[in-house]
């Protein structure tokens, strides 16, 4: 049996996720796999978008539906309307999404409204704060997919404790598996600190960004906590628009625009500490052992709280006290495989093939 996938990208993390997995399909997965790309636009900026499908060789989308600005339910609304069109013209046997964004949602619900069986990658993480749309969205998610793959065994628990009685596996993580074989080399590093020790930040979740007194408290928490002589901010759109509406002072700081996956991770690698509110930079940083403060008051990511290397800005008493191992190198086997053992991607692929095989 010939598998045809619907694949749902809209974001910058998902477009770095389904990079892997794509790209595999490519390689080794022709012969049982079809894979139709569709991107909802949702990150329309050419920095958050073309430029990763260019550099990460994420296949050309056979569909771009230009979807992205007004609130959360205008855009979802939007993008179910156009997938459901997609899905009644392609009629795939399969729903892949990545995540928890509003591309996530819009096409795992089409999907399950039509009665497609739908992949959820990167299920069952929790954050418990039901106040962040990209809880609501993993969680819904989560309830209506029928092959959930866990990058991580805490995240499969979680959807055993919720009683989710679907397909559930523990596959690794897709990220690990990219950064694991990735060569991470960048002049731009070396362009904007001169060789300087520096530290590295990054802001652009809704509950960090959009309420002034919130964004500028965390602004001037890093300004005050921050002990290298240099803090570089890739200041994604949402944040820049936050800079000039609450008049924010970044003296200071060297704010730089949004930049390409390699050199965010070679700014990670060479970092002396991360500041971010992404769940993806969190990871990252983890993988490279650079030490993190997560500006929010709670992560998904509970594994990168591994070994005191990422801490949460509320709970952080003194910036020193975090772990920075002298070896800088990516470490594959970090903490017992806590995300896999970097063929996450295969073992996905893997298990789709075999779920339709006891289909037939």
């Amino acid at each position: 049996m010939s598998i045809k996938i619907c694949t749902i990208v809209g974001a910058r993390p998902q477009f770095i996720k389904a990079s892997v997995v794509s790209n595999l399909v490519q390689k080794e997965y022709q012969d049982r796999i079809t894979e139709i790309l569709v991107h909802t636009g949702q990150h329309f900026d050419a920095n958050m978008s073309d430029v990763f499908f260019q550099e990460l060789n994420v296949p050309k989308p056979k569909y771009h539906l230009d979807i992205h600005g007004g609130t959360h339910t205008q855009m979802i609304s939007r993008m179910m309307q156009d997938l459901e069109k997609i899905f009644l013209i392609e009629k795939p046997n399969l729903v892949l999404v990545y995540g928890d964004t509003n591309s996530t949602f819009a096409g795992a619900l089409v999907a399950a409204q039509i009665g497609i069986p739908i992949a959820h990658i990167e299920a069952g993480l929790r954050s418990y704060n039901w106040q962040m749309p990209e809880e609501r969205n993993r969680r819904l998610v989560d309830h209506v997919s029928d092959l959930l793959f866990c990058p991580t065994e805490n995240a499969r628990q979680n959807l055993f404790r919720e009683n989710i009685q679907k397909e559930i596996f523990f596959s690794g993580d897709v990220m690990f598996d990219l950064v694991s074989q990735m060569k991470i080399d960048s002049k731009l590093v070396d362009q904007i600190t001169k060789g300087k020790p520096f530290s590295f930040m990054t802001l652009h979740r809704a509950e960090t960004c959009c309420n002034k007194q919130t964004f500028n408290e965390i602004v001037a928490w890093v300004k005050a906590h921050c002990d290298t002589e240099l803090l570089v901010w890739a200041v994604h759109p949402r944040a820049k628009q936050c800079l000039r509406d609450f008049e924010t002072d970044t003296e200071g700081m060297t704010l730089i625009s949004p930049i390409g996956y390699t050199d965010t991770l070679a700014f990670l690698k060479n970092a002396k500490m991360v500041y971010t509110d992404s769940g993806g930079l969190q990871k990252e940083a983890f993988f490279m052992n650079t030490p993190c403060i997560t500006m929010r008051d709670e992560t998904e990511w509970v594994e990168t709280l591994y070994g005191n290397r990422n801490q949460l800005w509320r709970s952080v008493g003194n910036v020193s006290t975090l772990e920075s191992p002298a070896d800088k190198q990516l470490k594959v086997d970090i903490g017992s495989n806590l995300f896999g053992n970097g063929f996450a991607s295969k073992s996905i692929l893997d298990s789709i093939c075999a779920y339709f095989s006891k289909v037939e």
